[in-house]
């Protein structure tokens, strides 16, 4: 018995002690301190284990390095871009996106994300149309392809990319393919092995001393970029399996949101991968001007904008409350997950109570429990201020998109959760044109007609065991 106490006591003084190493070393958000206080305070010991998976912050060194960034006069175009705005000297192919011109210096200042006006963007919302156009730009590859996803299968759809990909290889293109080795576990080596025989490079992100047991939960590459030849790039929310082109009876359709992109934006997501790639493998790129071969296809200003835990700002969500406060009469937001930090919900509620129609779509079919019902708790905030909200019924809704006024839009792989703004390594385009933002609310609209409407009555109506879910789920929320 005196065992028994001397192990409790032992195990409440260490979580004394490491609740205040939280509090006081590491710096955390205060919600997410209080969050990891609650865990090991009522679950000593599997709070502590809890913690060692998803708690710990990621270290301060510099990840993404390459030195080929000053031969691109990154760093001196950022500084030009800047300076003619202060000095009202900077050109607008469309002068109605000047009243933005806070939105794309943020950007400048906050992520040197370079603002690019000579843009086409073709808009996937399905599974079947991206991937089909995707194996085309792949065929008619001739230098080089450069793939990075969260998660890949070795599934048909997976199976189907890495013959492609291995057939490019062959004829001499290189192949380089990044992917995340958490959101990509049950990709089969046999698959990895077969690409790389062929002669691409295949590499994990931030993998496991021990292979298959990746203890890293938090800070996760969430990315998904192609560059094709430096010409092509691709950016949004699909990754490589089969639930992607709706064939997985669990999720049913799946509604997603990508982008083709050419032009001088292909270069910034060109370096994003470059910065992503050189940080997994031993092989780092060097600079060739080869890369970057995009030439002006369009005229649809853009900007690629990155985050991460290893940035000193949340970039991304920066964006999207300077989008939010910029609305004059709406706002539509379709997001998988809606665990915003006080900040983005206020910026939201401010909004709506201020007259702007601010709408949010959810999926109906949740697939992460503790994730779905913080999600309904955060709409119910909404309703209450009078937002409207819709619940998506044709299957799996997992588009990561805003847009504002029918003038500026953002697609990419951000969430609107904790998550994605503190925790993983993310990328978002954002788009500063009517016709590409009207197209985007077209779509919107059409899957209106496929959701129902959660007004805030039927909301109020939730059961007593709903409202037990989502004050858990939502105590939680900042470390989910």
């Amino acid at each position: 018995m005196e065992i028994f106490q001397l192990i409790a006591s032992a195990s409440l003084i260490f979580n004394i002690l490491l609740s205040i190493t939280i509090i006081f070393l590491e710096r955390k958000n205060p919600t997410a301190t209080w969050a990891w206080v609650l865990v090991l305070t009522f679950i000593p010991i599997a709070g502590f284990i809890l913690y060692l998976i998803f708690g710990r912050k990621l270290s301060n060194k510099a990840l993404f390095t390459w030195d080929a960034k000053s031969k691109l006069g990154l760093k001196k175009s950022v500084k030009q871009q800047l300076e003619e705005l202060k000095n009202g000297e900077f050109s607008l192919n469309d002068s109605r996106m000047y009243q933005y011109k806070d939105l794309y210096y943020l950007h400048l200042t906050n992520a040197d994300a370079i603002f690019s006006q000579d843009n086409d963007i073709q808009i996937f919302t399905n599974g079947n149309s991206k991937f089909e156009s995707l194996l085309t730009d792949i065929k008619n590859a001739t230098d080089h392809i450069h793939l990075q996803y969260y998660i890949v299968r070795s599934d048909h759809l997976g199976e189907r990319l890495a013959d492609a990909l291995i057939e490019k290889a062959k004829e001499g293109v290189e192949v380089r393919f990044l992917y995340d080795d958490l959101g990509s576990r049950s990709l089969k080596q046999r698959l990895v092995r077969r690409m790389r025989k062929a002669g691409a490079e295949v590499e994990g992100f931030f993998p496991p001393l021990i292979p298959k047991v990746n203890l890293k939960i938090n800070h996760r590459n969430h990315r998904k970029i192609v560059v094709i030849d430096g010409a092509v790039g691709y950016i949004g929310g699909f990754n490589i399996g089969d639930e992607y082109l709706g064939q997985v009876k669990r999720f049913g359709y799946w509604r997603d949101t990508h982008l083709r992109i050419r032009g001088s934006a292909v270069k910034q997501l060109q370096t994003r991968f470059i910065l992503d790639w050189n940080q997994a493998s031993r092989h780092e790129i060097i600079y060739h001007s080869r890369y970057y071969n995009a030439i002006p296809a369009g005229n649809i200003g853009m900007q690629i904008v990155s985050s991460g835990p290893d940035s000193e700002w949340e970039q991304i969500k920066h964006g999207y409350i300077k989008m939010i406060m910029s609305a004059k009469d709406y706002i539509f937001i379709q997001t998988p997950y809606f665990i915003p930090d006080e900040s983005l919900l206020d910026a939201l509620k401010i909004a709506s109570l201020s007259g702007v129609d601010v709408r949010v779509m959810i999926p109906n079919k949740p697939d992460h429990p503790f994730v779905y019902w913080a999600t309904y708790s955060y709409i119910g905030d909404l309703l209450k201020a009078g937002a409207t909200a819709y619940v998506y019924q044709k299957g799996f809704l997992h588009a990561k998109m805003i847009v504002v006024d029918s003038k500026i839009a953002s697609v990419g792989t951000a969430n609107i959760d904790v998550r994605s703004f503190r925790l993983n390594f993310e990328v978002n385009a954002f788009l500063y044109n009517e016709t590409m933002a009207e197209m985007l609310v077209d779509e919107f609209e059409k899957d209106m007609e496929e959701s129902t409407n959660l007004t805030y009555s039927l909301y109020k109506q939730r059961s007593f065991w709903i409202k037990v879910k989502e004050a858990v789920s939502r105590l939680i929320s900042p470390i989910l």
